[in-house]
C-alpha cells in the first residue's frame, strides 16, 4: 500500500482558534472598532469607534453575535462566554470604582440590543440593571430622593421580568435576583399625588 505525502500548504492546524464573545470599551480604549458591525452590531461599533477616538464614552462591553449564534445552537451559555462576560464586569467595576449591585455606590447597568442595521422596536432596553432590595436603599440615599430610586427600581424590574421571560439567551449568573416580600424601609409604596 503507497502512502501521500501532502504539501505543507494543505495540512491543517488542528489548533482551534479561541473566539472572542465580548469586547470591553472604556477607559480610553476599545477592543473593537468602527468596522466591526457584523460582530459587534450598530451601536457596538459605534461605542468602540468613539472610545477608541478619546471621546467620553461610558465604559462597557459589547457580547459579539456570535455568542448568541451558539446560544442558538446548543441552547445554552458556554463556559467561555460565561468566563469572558465575568472578565468584562470585572474590568467595568474597576473602572468605575463600583460593584454590580452591591455597596453605598453601586454600580447599575442597561441591557441594549443592537443590529448592524438599525432595527426600532426589535428589543427593549434594560435599565438600572443591579438594582435590588439592598441596592435600591443606597440609590435612595446617594441621590437623597427615595420617589426616584422607588421608581428607578420598579421600572428595572418590570423591564426585566419582560426580558428574561421573552428572550432565550440569558444567563442565569446575571439575572435578577428573586423578590423579598420585605419593602424596602424608606421607599414609597404608594402612587398617590401629596
Amino acid at each position: 500500500m503507497a502512502t501521500q505525502t501532502l504539501p505543507q500548504s494543505e495540512v491543517q492546524e488542528s489548533k482551534k482558534t479561541a473566539t472572542q464573545y465580548v469586547y470591553s470599551f472604556g477607559g480610553g480604549k476599545a477592543d473593537g472598532n468602527g468596522k466591526m458591525k457584523d460582530d459587534l452590531g450598530g451601536k457596538g461599533a459605534g461605542l468602540a469607534e468613539m472610545t477608541n477616538a478619546g471621546l467620553p464614552v461610558p465604559p462597557g462591553f459589547t457580547i459579539q453575535t456570535e455568542a448568541c449564534r451558539e446560544y442558538m445552537r446548543t441552547n445554552s451559555v458556554s463556559a467561555e462566554v460565561e468566563r469572558q462576560m465575568d472578565a468584562a464586569l470585572k474590568r467595568l467595576e474597576d473602572l468605575q470604582g463600583q460593584k454590580l449591585g452591591k455597596g453605598e455606590n453601586p454600580l447599575l447597568v442597561s441591557v441594549r440590543s443592537g443590529a448592524k442595521f438599525s432595527m426600532p422596536g426589535m428589543m427593549d432596553t434594560i435599565l438600572n440593571l443591579g438594582l435590588n432590595d439592598q441596592s435600591v436603599e443606597s440609590l435612595s440615599k446617594r441621590s437623597n430622593n427615595a420617589r426616584f430610586a422607588a421608581d428607578s427600581y420598579v421600572s428595572s424590574r418590570c423591564s426585566a421580568a419582560w426580558f428574561w421571560t421573552s428572550q432565550s439567551m440569558v444567563s442565569t449568573k446575571y439575572s435578577m435576583p428573586r423578590r423579598s416580600r420585605r419593602k424596602p424601609n424608606s421607599i414609597p409604596t404608594s402612587t398617590s399625588k401629596r
